[in-house]
C-alpha cells in the first residue's frame, strides 16, 4: 500500500491509503428467517450474481442463552426473554433440487441440511468466500452481559467454538452430530447490541471491561483451534454506544469491525430525519449526542480511539425508514409524522419496494442523504447513486470496506453491485 491524496464529495480531500481493490471487504448479512415470507434463499445469492462481489457472508443469528451458544432449538423468538431459535432453517430443512445452489436435492437423513449446507455449497463454488456466524443481534443479545462475566466467559466461548467451528451440533430431526457443520463457518462475528448501553435490554457498566475481555477470550480460543479463523464485531455507530466501550483496546483482537452506520433515525421518533446520512447537516434540529448521528462522525469517533482505518467497514442498509401524515413543508424533511405502513413492520420497508414508489426524490446536499416524499409519506433510504458515493468515501478514508443488512432487501443485486463496483 502507498499513501495518496483523494478528493471526493464536493472537494473533500483526505490522505488515504491506496488499498488494492481485491483487499477491500464486501460483507453481506444473510438472515436465518429470510427463507420464509421473504423467500430469499442462499441460491439467490448465486442467481443474482451477488457472490462474485462478496468477500464474506454473515449468517444472522446465533442465540446467546444461559451462558452458552444455544444451537439446535426450534422455537419462536421471544424478544422479551431472548428465547428462540430455528434449527430447521439452520441445518435440518431438506432443500429440493430446484432450491439448491448446485441443483442437487438434500437427502432426508443428511447430517447437514438447511441454510448451512447451502452456504457450504456456495463456498465450494467460490473458494475465497468466507462465512461467519453472527451471534446476538437485536433480539438475541440480552444473554451477552452475563456470558461475558469472568466466571462465565471461558466456557461460553468454548461452547460457541464447539458448535460453529468444530461443527458439533445437537442431533434433531435426523440431522446434526459430531462434526456435522465442520468447515461451514470460517469465524465468529459478535453482534452484541449493546455493551454498557441499551438495545432491547440494557447492559451494565461492567460490560465495558467484559466486552474487551470477551473478545480477547474468543481470539485466544480461535487461535488455539487454528490460525486464520476470523473474529469480528458489529458495533453501534452512535457516539453514545461508542464512548462507553474501548475500541482502541478491543480492536487488536478483531480482524475487522462492522460499524452500523444506519438506523440513526426512524419512526420511533416523531420527526422525520435521515436514516443513514453520510455527514451531519446544519439544518438538523437534533440535539445532544444525536447531532453526531451520521457516518462521518461515527467513523471519526472510532478512529480517534485508536482503531486502524483498514479494520473498519462502513454499513449500508438495504431498506428505508418512513413516516406518514407528514406536513408538506421542506419537502417533508424534519416534519412531524407517524410510522409509515411497511410490508413486514411499520416504519420500515425494503429497498426493492421503495425504488418503485412514485414520489419526489431528493438529496440533502449537506448530509448526503436521499429521501422520497409524496406530500404525505416520507421514506429515507440509500439508492445506488448514494451507495456509490459512500463507497468513494470508504476509499478516500482508507477504510477496509463495506457491509450491508441484508440480502433480501435488494432488487436483483442492484445495491450490492453499487457497493462492489464502487470499491473497485
Amino acid at each position: 500500500m502507498h499513501a495518496r491524496y483523494t478528493c471526493v464529495l464536493a472537494g473533500l480531500c483526505v490522505l488515504a491509503l491506496a488499498t488494492p481493490a481485491q483487499a477491500r471487504r464486501v460483507i453481506g448479512y444473510f438472515t436465518q428467517w429470510g427463507i420464509y415470507g421473504r423467500n430469499f434463499q442462499v441460491k439467490d445469492i448465486e442467481a443474482d450474481g451477488a457472490a462474485g462481489h462478496l468477500t464474506h457472508i454473515n449468517y444472522a443469528f446465533g442465540n446467546v442463552r444461559n451462558n452458552r451458544c444455544e444451537v439446535g432449538v426450534t422455537q419462536y423468538a421471544n424478544p422479551d426473554t431472548g428465547e428462540g431459535g430455528d434449527a430447521y432453517a439452520d441445518y435440518t430443512k431438506a432443500f429440493s433440487a430446484k432450491e439448491s445452489v448446485d441443483g442437487l436435492a438434500d437427502h432426508w437423513d443428511q447430517p447437514l441440511r438447511g441454510n448451512w449446507n447451502q452456504l457450504k455449497k456456495l463456498k465450494a463454488r467460490h473458494p475465497d468466500l468466507k462465512v461467519l456466524i453472527s451471534l446476538g443481534g437485536w433480539t438475541w443479545s440480552r444473554g451477552f452481559s452475563q456470558a461475558a462475566r469472568p466466571e462465565n466467559r471461558k466456557a461460553f466461548v468454548a461452547s460457541c467454538i464447539d458448535a460453529y467451528i468444530r461443527g458439533n451440533l445437537p442431533v434433531t430431526d435426523y440431522a446434526g452430530g459430531a462434526g456435522a457443520a465442520l468447515t461451514v463457518f470460517d469465524g465468529i462475528d459478535i453482534d452484541w447490541e449493546y455493551p454498557a448501553a441499551c438495545g432491547l435490554s440494557c447492559g451494565t457498566s461492567e460490560d465495558r471491561e467484559n466486552f474487551t475481555a470477551l473478545l480477547a477470550e474468543f481470539r485466544r480460543q480461535l487461535d488455539a483451534v487454528r490460525p486464520g479463523l476470523l473474529l469480528t464485531a458489529a458495533v453501534g455507530a452512535g457516539i453514545d454506544k461508542i464512548r462507553v466501550t474501548d475500541p482502541g483496546q478491543y480492536a487488536p483482537y478483531l480482524d475487522y469491525i462492522n460499524l452500523m452506520t444506519y438506523d440513526f433515525h426512524g419512526a420511533w421518533e416523531r420527526q422525520t430525519n435521515h436514516h443513514s446520512p453520510l455527514f451531519g447537516s446544519p439544518g438538523d434540529p437534533s440535539v445532544g449526542d444525536q447531532r453526531r448521528y451520521n457516518s462521518r462522525d461515527a467513523v471519526q469517533a472510532i478512529l480517534e480511539r485508536g482503531v486502524p482505518a483498514s479494520k473498519l467497514n462502513l454499513g449500508i442498509g438495504f431498506y428505508g425508514r418512513g413516516w406518514t401524515g407528514v406536513h408538506n413543508t421542506n419537502r417533508g424533511l424534519y416534519q412531524v409524522g407517524g410510522p409509515a405502513p411497511g410490508t413486514w413492520e411499520s416504519g420500515i420497508e425494503d429497498y426493492k419496494v421503495l425504488r418503485g414508489r412514485v414520489a419526489g426524490s431528493y438529496i440533502d446536499a449537506q448530509a448526503r442523504a436521499h429521501w422520497k416524499y409524496d406530500g404525505v409519506t416520507f421514506w429515507s433510504y440509500d439508492d445506488p447513486a448514494l451507495v456509490s458515493e459512500k463507497m468513494q468515501y470508504v476509499k478516500a478514508q482508507g477504510l477496509g470496506g463495506a457491509f450491508f443488512w441484508e440480502f433480501s432487501g435488494d432488487y436483483h443485486g442492484e445495491l450490492l453491485r453499487a457497493i462492489g463496483d464502487g470499491l473497485r
